[in-house]
């Protein structure tokens, strides 16, 4: 990636096709679940998005691999797509803006506290 790429986020935009185009070649099931894995997802990015990116790419992995070995998305995923994805989230270490916000919020109290 060079800087240019990293400045406009064209390297960010590849990646996504990428992973809509793997995506279109799963299971309508598993396609529905994909999407909600995005909903999901997105709310815990940082600023620039980079944080979700390996996060989805492990996920799409993750769902490639179900479907090979004959999977059913609940199996894989249960019940709870919403849950996973803030378990997941929470794992890797993204915080949402409400996290970063109460965290930066509580600092400046601290701060004028004199804490």
């Amino acid at each position: 990636m060079n800087f240019w790429e990293m400045i406009t986020g064209s390297d960010m935009t590849k990646e996504m096709k990428n992973f809509e185009s793997r995506a279109r070649k799963l299971p309508a099931d598993y396609q529905a679940a994909w999407e909600k894995i995005n909903l999901y997802l997105w709310p815990n990015a940082d600023f620039t998005g980079r944080n979700i990116m390996p996060i989805l790419d492990g996920v799409l992995s993750l769902l490639e691999e179900a479907v090979a070995d004959g999977q059913s998305v609940q199996e894989v995923l249960g019940d709870d797509i919403k849950g996973f994805c803030s378990a997941l989230a929470g794992e890797e270490g993204a915080k949402s803006y409400r996290d970063k916000w109460g965290e930066q919020l509580n600092n400046n109290i601290a701060k004028k506290l004199g804490k």
